[in-house]
């Protein structure tokens, strides 16, 4: 999977994590959200994701365009404030419609 993902080369991605011991959900973007995973298990500097460990890697979606426009899904998807969304999201016999319809499954 990784391979793939870099073979893709600058691509950005709208990565979703599940935490199973905090029933919570986290919406993140990256150029490798594969190691963006690792960092939250493991890493020091993620406030926001160390209570929840381990996390699961439930969704990657490829967006178009640069870091900004990722950003910019991200906080779309933050502000929803939406758990119902988030699973919709996850179901891969959902395809996204709206603004969300730019978001491209990779896993």
């Amino acid at each position: 999977m990784q391979g793939f993902l870099h073979f893709m080369g600058m691509a950005f991605f709208i990565y979703i994590l599940y935490s199973p011991s905090s029933d919570k959900y986290y919406v993140g973007h990256s150029e490798d959200p594969i190691k963006r995973l690792s960092e939250h298990n493991f890493g020091t500097l993620h406030k926001s994701t160390t209570p929840g460990r381990p996390w699961e890697l439930k969704a990657i979606f490829k967006i178009e365009g640069n870091r900004g426009d990722a950003l910019k899904m991200e906080l779309f998807i933050k502000k929803q404030k939406s758990r119902k969304l988030i699973e919709k999201l996850i179901d891969p016999h959902i395809k996204p419609s709206g603004f969300l319809a730019q978001l491209v499954r990779v896993l």
